[in-house]
């Protein structure tokens, strides 16, 4: 199987054709989580860097997260048939009082690429909700994004009800959004801070490898 050319079919966000090549594979018996590996997630890291250099934007990333998402939506029965489970589940949503989801999905859809597995609960996340993700799904990355300087505090009244609930132990913790700032995810406990959607995914790696 080409995987360089299903990693380009990413980067050029060519829907059918990541579609076209990740069936052909999996025709073949490639392995699925081979295809996951040396093609998607190949691609999405290199949106990833050129995301973060400034050669990419916001548009470029989506319509390859798109065509990356479709790829997926064909390998994830062939994953789970294979008991293949991703890097971590994230449980990820925007916080109470934020109706906005434009940036949390973008974080989701490079998380994914980076072969996380996302647990979305969503926008206007109460403490409860994220707890219930992470208790539910199994989440050991809780990712929490704010647009509104005045929903920032339910960041910090959602780390503090899992301190309350005795599991801040067993999960990572990490913010952003456009009012966030590295110095505000140290005041309220947070594991990190990241400032754009490629971040994220280091920051994610970065977090569990610790």
């Amino acid at each position: 199987m080409d995987f360089a050319a299903l990693s380009e079919a990413v980067i050029n966000g060519d829907r059918n054709a990541a579609v076209k090549l990740t069936e052909e594979g999996l025709a073949r018996d490639v392995l699925p989580q081979d295809i996951l590996q040396k093609g998607l997630v190949a691609g999405m890291d290199v949106v990833g860097k050129k995301f973060k250099a400034n050669e990419f934007y916001v548009p470029e990333v989506l319509v390859a997260a798109r065509a990356m998402k479709s790829a997926m939506a064909l390998l994830r029965p062939k994953l789970a048939e294979a008991n293949i489970e991703g890097v971590a589940k994230v449980v990820i949503g925007t916080v109470r009082g934020d109706l906005h989801d434009i940036g949390k999905n973008l974080v989701a859809m490079m998380l994914e690429g980076a072969g996380f597995d996302i647990i979305d609960i969503g926008v206007d996340c109460s403490p409860e909700k994220f707890i219930q993700g992470v208790k539910e799904k199994g989440g050991t990355v809780v990712a929490m994004s704010a647009l509104l300087t005045t929903t920032m505090p339910s960041m910090k009244d959602t780390i503090a009800e899992f301190e309350s609930a005795g599991i801040r132990g067993d999960v990572k913790m990490m913010i952003g959004g456009a009012p966030i700032t590295q110095d505000y995810a140290d005041s309220i406990g947070a594991d990190g801070y990241a400032p754009d959607a490629a971040s994220a995914v280091d920051l994610a790696k970065e977090l569990l490898a610790a």
